[in-house]
């Protein structure tokens, strides 16, 4: 799962308005492609945090090599925004090829910055031989991206959805909206929290909070600017408000991310924690971080899920090579290697009835682990809230809770 940095708010200092994207010379075809992407080198940015997804991208670098000639050099980093903004002096420095960034992981609000500044390359997903097998029907967030259209300027590589996790020995019915968790943390105070705004989890806890309590959600896809911020976030407030005071610490301090809020959970200080990857919970007990009783469930109403992608750059003297990787990346072969819990565990893109009897089978043999939710009790997935919600949210909650 790719971690949503802040940094492209200093991208709008320098631009003010949208540029054209760049396009390939031509109108090639994929075979032309293939064969031109032969001898390049793709430098594929994106986070590097995590071991098992590093181990991964180098097992698709070494297919790449040997498949098509493509050499991927995976430039780790931790903060996207950082990338956005090198890019971005790259293009006002007038160097509209040869750039230091070829393929990169984004989406939300980074995504966003990428397509208003038009630092991306053509519109090139629907080139992509193995896109017709992306489930864009039951998928609608592989076509939005935090509400903005993709526009074949992003191709989907993984999904996400929020879920929480319950131990069943010790919980036997665990809370199923926002309004149960208050009752649940009064029944047992201290022993609920969610990590602190900006981390990642944090906001995505808080957004789905305004989304399950706000009485008009419909305002939360427009620009933040369009709506009475204050009028649709009070229920929001005045429910933290209430909840703060029954947390862990009494609300006084909160977890900085995901994994310290899981290791709370795993020590038993808390009863309930949270991940937007549904098969986290199903790693941590092979890995022995969780016990065998975990079990993950979601809210009744839905719970917020969104796609990560990769991104062609504009000024990518690679821009075929990065083609080819991302393509072979949406593979069956390569989408079914990735959503395998003991390799990544990130679920994929494809729609099942659009693979090949053989392709299926490569989902089909994937075990899975007890604590793994399917398809049909993941749920309705809510979109997240229009991008610019997340900063005005961060903002509000720091100034309210921040000590």
């Amino acid at each position: 799962m790719v971690t949503p940095v802040r940094g492209f708010l200093l991208l709008l200092a320098f631009v003010f308005f949208a540029q054209p994207v760049y396009s390939l010379a031509g109108n090639p075809t994929w075979q032309d492609v293939v064969a031109k992407a032969k001898g390049q080198t793709v430098y594929f940015n994106g986070w590097g945090g995590s071991d098992a997804i590093n181990d991964y991208v180098r097992w698709a670098g070494d297919e790449a090599k040997k498949r098509y000639g493509v050499e991927v050099k995976h430039v780790k980093v931790t903060d996207i925004g950082d990338v956005i903004s090198r890019v971005l002096a790259e293009k006002s420095a007038g160097r509209t090829t040869g750039g230091t960034v070829d393929l990169i992981w984004i989406n939300g609000e980074n995504f966003r910055a990428m397509k208003e500044q038009g630092l991306l390359s053509a519109p090139f997903t629907d080139q992509l031989p193995n896109y017709a097998k992306v489930d864009i029907e039951n998928k609608p967030t592989t076509l939005f991206d935090f509400t903005v259209p993709v526009d074949n300027l992003e191709a989907p590589w993984g999904m996400a959805q929020l879920v929480f996790m319950y131990d069943s020995a010790i919980v036997k019915v665990p809370p199923k909206n926002m309004k149960e968790l208050l009752t649940f943390a009064k029944a047992h105070p201290g022993r609920v929290t969610y990590p602190a705004p900006p981390g990642f989890h944090g906001t995505t806890f808080v957004k789905q909070a305004l989304l399950e309590l706000a009485d008009n959600t419909e305002l939360l896809a427009q620009p933040v600017d369009d709506a009475d911020f204050a009028k649709v976030t009070a229920p929001l407030w005045a429910y933290l408000d209430e909840l703060h005071p029954y947390m862990w610490r009494s609300g006084r301090s909160f977890t900085a991310s995901g994994s310290e809020m899981k290791q709370l959970f795993g020590d038993g200080e808390i009863l309930i924690s949270l991940s937007f990857n549904p098969n986290e919970a199903s790693n941590a007990i092979a890995s022995g971080e969780l016990p065998e009783s975990v079990r993950t469930y979601v809210h009744d109403g839905g719970t917020i899920g969104n796609t990560h992608f990769l991104a062609v750059v504009f000024n990518s003297s690679a821009k075929e090579g990065a083609m080819v990787f991302a393509d072979f990346l949406l593979s069956p072969e390569a989408q079914a290697r990735k959503a395998d819990p003991a390799i990544w565990g990130d679920p994929t893109v494809l729609a099942m009835d659009k693979l090949s009897s053989d392709e299926k089978k490569l989902f089909d043999d994937i075990k899975q682990g007890a604590a793994t939710l399917t398809p049909a009790e993941l749920g309705r997935v809510r979109l997240e809230p229009h991008s610019s919600w997340v900063s005005a949210l961060e903002k509000a909650w720091l100034s309210r809770y921040s000590k």
